[in-house]
């Protein structure tokens, strides 16, 4: 059974740092592009990042270049969204989700979806 299990979300004040952790398992996990997702209270879920397995990445949107870092672990199965220079509109619940090869970025491009985890940054 596949299973994406995201941690490391928190309350943070603006200017702060996290690192958001996603685990998968039950499946082969290279075979998949890892991608996260954020969903801000209001708003739909937006797309964040994504990478390969040969780490070959792609962010969302200007919002978070130069911000947010993707990268994997493949050893581990895991991938990790390292988030600097946090603002309160990164607020939201993170989403790890996992796609095929050529799939679009899209929510309806994914195959797998951990249950998120929640990050708040505080003014």
């Amino acid at each position: 059974q596949v299973q994406l299990v995201e941690s490391g979300g928190g309350l943070v004040q603006a200017g702060g740092s996290l690192r958001l952790s996603c685990a998968a398992s039950g499946w082969t996990f290279g075979a998949y592009l890892m991608n996260w997702f954020r969903k801000a209270p209001g708003k739909e879920r937006e797309f964040v990042a994504r990478i390969s397995w040969s780490g070959t990445i792609t962010y969302g949107g200007d919002s978070v270049k130069g911000r947010f870092t993707v990268s994997r672990d493949n050893a581990k199965d895991t991938v990790y969204l390292q988030m600097n220079s946090l603002k309160p509109e990164d607020t939201a619940v993170y989403y790890c989700a996992a796609s095929r090869p050529g799939a679009a970025w899209t929510e309806d491009g994914m195959d797998y979806w951990g249950k998120g985890t929640l990050v708040t940054v505080s003014s």
